[in-house]
């Protein structure tokens, strides 16, 4: 037997199968400080590993703003959904993109840049809101109004995207809207940014499905805000368009992630309340160290983005497993549909 250290704890053993590298010893339960220590190693080899990969496999890694601060970290480009879906159409030197995000999104770099091989760290990482619409919904929709053209979120499937006319981001839905010449438009799949695109362009914008939405973002509530006012009553508000028209009457700004980003370090403002997935708070802290954010609901997580571990990536690119492929008349389909979304200022 052999004492190799004592943090914050009595002592650490070291004897077969209770030794640290296992990191299952009893003694373990009572010593976080060596816990934290172990995990912190694995994280740093885990780091070194994918690092290595990545010039091996001539690999570029993506990451959307809700993943986890380490695959943050890790990652090459960090974005929202356009940002991410951009910089996968034209990226030319990567051979591989591991996209780290969920399924709608992967599918997207796979449709735009056919050439490269996209893998999705984990199959299970899906968007509820996504799996809402579906391709009888739309065709349904169209009937009763033939007229109408359908823009639809990028938060859609590959074949869903392939029976509409132009594709649209939280960042660019407004605009996508008034360059239609058309005063009725159909709009999936999510509810709350339908009304919130309706109030900008004053044009009439039909839900479909009737009441998509994300779960995370309906999380959130006016009174979370009227509570955190109390403790910080200079705080600058930032909602998602996805949540409800409650929490957006209580914001001082609405928008996307990516806006959310340039808003916060354009502003002269301190401190901010910020209405959307839990994970953007990494990045912001890291761009305005000198400003505070804080989440309008603690509870406020996607459970599918934080699917993507540091285990699943690093498996994912080594065994180069997960491929995200789009049958080739839907990719054809959908690729117009979101280069028509790229055309518009």
């Amino acid at each position: 037997m052999q004492i190799i250290g004592s943090v914050n704890c009595e002592f650490v053993v070291r004897n077969g199968r209770t030794s640290l590298e296992r990191g299952k010893s009893i003694y373990l339960h009572s010593c976080p400080s060596i816990v934290s220590l172990i995990q912190a190693q694995t994280m740093m080899d885990l780091t070194a590993k994918i690092q290595k990969l990545k010039k091996e496999k001539k690999a570029i890694i993506l990451a959307h703003n809700y993943q986890r601060a380490e695959i943050q970290d890790i990652a090459d480009y960090i974005g929202d959904s356009i940002e991410l879906s951009r910089k996968a159409m034209t990226e030319k030197d990567a051979e591989i993109i591991v996209f780290c995000a969920v399924d709608f999104m992967a599918e997207s770099a796979a449709i735009l840049n056919p050439s490269k091989k996209v893998l999705l760290p984990t199959l299970g990482a899906r968007c509820p809101m996504a799996q809402m619409l579906t391709t009888d919904e739309i065709r349904r929709q169209k009937a009763l109004h033939p007229k109408a053209p359908v823009v639809l979120y990028v938060n859609t499937l590959a074949q869903s995207k392939a029976e509409c006319d132009v594709c649209c981001t939280s960042a660019n839905a407004v605009e996508v809207i008034n360059s239609l010449d058309a005063k009725t438009v159909l709009f999936g799949p999510d509810r709350n940014l339908a009304e919130y695109v309706a109030e900008k362009t004053g044009k009439t914008i039909i839900p479909l499905p009737e009441w998509g939405f994300c779960p995370t973002h309906l999380l959130f509530q006016p009174e979370d805000v009227t509570v955190l006012k109390q403790d910080h009553p200079n705080a600058v508000v930032m909602v998602h368009p996805e949540c409800s028209g409650e929490m957006r009457k209580v914001a001082d700004f609405i928008g996307s992630t990516s806006k959310m980003c340039r808003y916060a370090k354009d502003s002269e403002a301190k401190e901010f309340i910020v209405g959307t997935e839990e994970g953007i708070l990494h990045r912001l802290r890291k761009e305005n160290p000198d400003k505070k954010f804080f989440t309008a609901y603690e509870g406020a997580v996607c459970p599918n983005m934080k699917l993507t571990t540091m285990d699943r990536l690093y498996a994912s690119l080594k065994e180069e497993k997960h491929l995200v492929k789009v049958p080739e008349n839907v990719a054809v389909k959908a690729r117009a549909a979101l280069e028509r979304m790229f055309q518009v200022n």
